[in-house]
């Protein structure tokens, strides 16, 4: 005879067990994330908005690609995302999360915490929804050039966006700023002979920066790893795994760079033994 009890255990059991995505903050993550973001108002009313859940949202767009109005129905709705989304990057939040998963992984490798040297390198990514854009002639790209420091082992330290058609020492420049202001501790920096220009070379040794240029080996045909430089490559590669940074689709900069930040800190913080 079939009873409510009967009914309601044969529901629980064909219904499915919901099932979040491989993007998902995972608790151990969380302990570190949740005491960054903002904490609930005092006054007005409550917030319904579960932040893990915006997290979520926005590790899984920057991973799988898709657009703002694209999420699944299982986040929050997409305009309620992008508000907290513009409201977190103002807060500096994804820096933040990445810099300290940045510092835990150095550690966890028996690394110095702080940083003392890095290799600098550009990336050209077309960019169809920019509100500037230039054309990279050596890459023949149309859209923004990525320049950016890493440490010896690839994380990232720094970053400028520039149009495609900025030479790579100008856009150098900012990153020394970058560094200076960030991590003060790095004074030696790798890059290639695109950076050997006299500008560069005088505003590193004005901030106290030594440049180090790798050369390519003579007679060399074909590729060849060259030494020190391989890094910067593989975190170019690291970038290329979150399909919404094989394309730069965002219109502003500061979003755009808020991107990479969230999917470099998810790169760490997966590093870190959450797995």
């Amino acid at each position: 005879m079939w009873t409510q009890e009967n009914r309601s255990k044969h529901q629980q059991v064909r219904t499915p067990l919901k099932r979040g995505y491989p993007t998902d903050v995972k608790d151990e993550e969380w302990h570190l994330i949740a005491p960054l973001l903002p904490k609930q108002a005092k006054t007005g009313r409550p917030r319904k908005t579960d932040l893990r859940a915006v997290i979520n949202a926005l590790r899984y767009m920057v991973r799988s690609g898709c657009e703002w109005r694209m999420l699944p129905n299982d986040f929050p709705p997409y305009q309620t995302v992008y508000y907290w989304f513009r409201r977190l990057m103002r807060r500096m939040l994804f820096r933040t999360i990445h810099d300290l998963a940045l510092m835990l992984d150095r550690l966890s490798n028996e690394r110095e915490v702080l940083p003392s040297a890095g290799i600098v390198d550009s990336q050209s990514v077309k960019a169809p929804g920019a509100r500037t854009r230039g054309y990279d002639a050596n890459k023949k790209v149309s859209g923004r050039k990525r320049h950016i420091a890493v440490d010896t082992d690839g994380r990232l330290l720094a970053m400028n966006l520039t149009p495609a058609d900025i030479a790579d020492s100008t856009g150098a420049q900012m990153v020394l700023d970058g560094l200076v202001k960030r991590w003060p501790w790095v004074k030696h920096l790798f890059g290639d002979a695109a950076y050997d220009r006299r500008q560069l070379m005088d505003k590193a040794e004005f901030l106290d920066f030594t440049v180090e240029v790798v050369r390519r080996l003579q007679r060399q045909q074909g590729f060849a790893v060259q030494p020190r430089r391989w890094v910067v490559e593989r975190t170019f590669a690291w970038l290329m795994r979150y399909r919404r940074l094989v394309r730069d689709y965002e219109q502003r900069i500061d979003v755009s760079e808020n991107m990479i930040y969230l999917a470099m800190g998810s790169l760490l913080l997966h590093r870190l033994n959450f797995r």
